[in-house]
């Protein structure tokens, strides 16, 4: 794989990943004239939960569903520059023009805490987004890429994620995409984004004390436990292969939700050998199939990594993938209404176990 480094015309990074062999050289420059990019966002600390809400306002301008012959994400073409300069692609990762979180945030801008309010600390949002194009065919799923373009994602995922834990101010490493307009895609370009937040998130920080309690009871990691006993059991098990194992997990929140788990424990994406990411690869095209079958129709969906966070809690993690679905039915959609906003408290309409017999036989 080929990788090369470029600033579009604002002065963000644009990164092209090459697997094709006699793809050209990434020379094209960004003709557009376009503003100077400084967003501005806070975090803001909840004193009753004790967790971080991020205020971004500048992202009430980002790019809203343009149709397909002015999409962004597309390759330039004469007369029409858009966020790649080149003609042409295969994987490529830039910053996003409106990012929650960014380096540039904060001029002049010290830690306070918000006026009349001193149990509520603020703080620059600073960090990193940036979005991974998986493709420069615009009609294009992730579930349609070959296995050896889901191998340079991995890798692409993997580079991404080194490079943003060498950043001082990024805590934690998020990979993720979001497919379809009801899970509020405004780009239907094929493409994900991956978010270097300044903090832990309030998931891992609960995931990570979950471990921590259970490896200090059991003397093992929660992860492996929970893995072994799906691969014995069977029942929910998706797809398994030498190294990884998919399944829809017991205590399932969504209506649709498989979790894809490495079969030994390692923190992050780089942490992977690449065996293991080459049988990730294949695994996954074949779960993205039964997912895209079971309503016979293109399944909304986000995928989301969870990774170590740089600095922190590496020996009690276990990298996996999640990917759910708000789609409980093929034209109806699970709401997060009463309980599971007010309370947290999941209500499923189905049984995990009646989803992974659907998702075995949608093929």
């Amino acid at each position: 794989m080929r990788r090369t480094v470029n600033r579009l015309a604002d002065g963000r990074e644009i990164v092209y990943f090459d697997d094709t062999p006699d793809a050209p050289a990434r020379t094209a420059k960004d003709t557009r004239d376009l503003p100077p990019f400084h967003p501005s966002s806070e975090i803001r600390r909840d004193p009753l939960t004790d967790e971080w809400v991020v205020m971004a306002a500048h992202r009430q301008t980002r790019t809203y569903k343009p149709p397909a012959e002015t999409c962004p994400l597309c390759p330039s073409e004469p007369g029409r520059p858009t966020e790649i300069p080149e003609s042409s692609y295969d994987v490529v990762v830039f910053e996003n023009r409106f990012p929650s979180f960014s380096h540039t945030n904060g001029d002049g801008f010290a830690p306070t805490t918000v006026d009349g309010m001193d149990m509520v600390p603020r703080a620059p949002g600073s960090g990193r987004c940036e979005v991974v194009c998986f493709t420069s065919n615009h009609n294009s799923s992730f579930g349609e890429l070959t296995v050896p373009r889901i191998r340079t994602v991995v890798d692409v995922w993997a580079d991404r994620t080194e490079a943003m834990s060498a950043l001082p101010y990024v805590a934690q490493v998020f990979p993720f995409e979001n497919r379809g307009e009801e899970i509020g895609v405004t780009l239907s370009h094929p493409h994900g984004q991956i978010y270097g937040y300044p903090f832990i998130t309030p998931r891992t920080e609960r995931m990570l004390e979950v471990a921590s309690a259970y490896q200090d009871k059991h003397g093992r990691p929660v992860m492996g436990d929970v893995l072994a006993a799906e691969r014995a059991v069977g029942t929910r098990v998706i797809e398994s292969s030498e190294h990884w194992t998919a399944f829809v997990p017991a205590a399932a929140r969504w209506p649709v939700e498989v979790h894809v788990v490495p079969h030994r424990q390692v923190p992050d994406l780089p942490a992977l050998t690449s065996v293991e990411r080459d049988d990730f690869a294949d695994l996954y095209s074949r779960v993205l199939k039964h997912l895209d079958s079971l309503y016979d129709r293109p399944l909304p969906y986000i995928a989301a990594w969870h990774q170590a966070p740089v600095r922190e809690g590496r020996d009690l993690a276990w990298l996996h993938l999640e990917v759910f679905s708000v789609l409980r039915t093929k034209d109806k959609l699970k709401y997060l209404a009463g309980s599971e906003s007010g309370m947290a408290v999941w209500i499923n309409d189905t049984t995990p176990e009646a989803v992974a017999e659907r998702l075995r036989s949608a093929v």
